[in-house]
């Protein structure tokens, strides 16, 4: 006789978790976003303040609503948790952890630059030409790195693959700490020039020239925060082995 497992129905406030996240999915991540009123969802919804309480309260635990007492419940989308402090403990060589860090940038954005160019929408174009000027138009260190962030950060969300995305996020922490010996030792006109080059294949559809935009972007940064020797490190010319000395040595007469 086979008995098999009873079900055990889900609870209101899973449900109520799983209603507002389909809220939350369904809602353009570009868009400054507020939940209704406490009151009102739980006469939307069917359910009692308390039970819609705590499923918000869950939804912020996750990285997904910032409740805000007094003023309302916002959607913010911090699905990842920044890598940085493990990190530092990990790799506690500030220029190695970098030169990792890129790497992994150049495994991941090229690609993000051609997905965009194949998948942004005509509004997502508009959100990275206007990163791009505000980059353009920062007044000092502070801001033109924001604006650098953002802008990379556009590009990966016009690549259609969430991912690819939340992986870039949980970098953000480091991503800072690069652009402050790049954009904040040389300043922001090489980062302008490269993020053009990756603005302008964009604009034209081309995934190849964006993917090589964006690939000799990040390598130039790599430059520019003097890990070139380390991305590109010179190898040694290993010694020749017994054999290799004897038969390079010249033949008796």
């Amino acid at each position: 006789m086979k008995i098999t497992a009873i079900r055990r129905p889900s609870s209101l406030v899973e449900e109520v978790c799983e209603r507002l996240l389909e809220i939350i999915r369904n809602t353009p991540e570009e868009e400054d976003f507020w939940l209704p009123p406490e009151r009102v969802l739980a006469e939307k919804l069917g359910v009692s303040r308390t039970v819609v309480r705590e499923a918000t309260k869950r939804l912020e635990q996750r990285g997904m609503l910032d409740v805000q007492h007094g003023t309302g419940t916002k959607v913010i989308r911090k699905f990842h948790q920044p890598l940085s402090d493990s990190l530092s403990m990990l790799i506690s060589d500030v220029p190695e952890r970098l030169r990792q860090l890129n790497e992994v940038r150049l495994a991941i954005e090229p690609e993000a630059a051609r997905l965009a160019a194949l998948r942004a929408t005509d509004k997502q174009l508009k959100i990275i030409e206007a990163a791009h000027q505000r980059l353009l138009d920062a007044q000092d260190g502070q801001d033109a790195i924001e604006a650098d962030l953002a802008w990379h950060r556009a590009v990966v969300q016009a690549s259609g693959n969430q991912i690819l995305r939340l992986i870039l996020d949980s970098l953000g922490d480091l991503g800072m700490e690069s652009r402050l010996r790049t954009i904040g030792r040389i300043g922001k006109t090489p980062a302008l020039h490269q993020h053009g080059q990756v603005l302008e294949a964009l604009l034209r559809r081309d995934a190849t020239a964006a993917a090589d935009a964006m690939k000799n972007h990040i390598l130039a940064a790599g430059r520019d925060m003097q890990l070139e020797s380390a991305q590109n490190p010179v190898r040694k010319k290993p010694k020749p082995t017994a054999s290799e000395k004897t038969a390079s040595r010249p033949a008796a007469s």
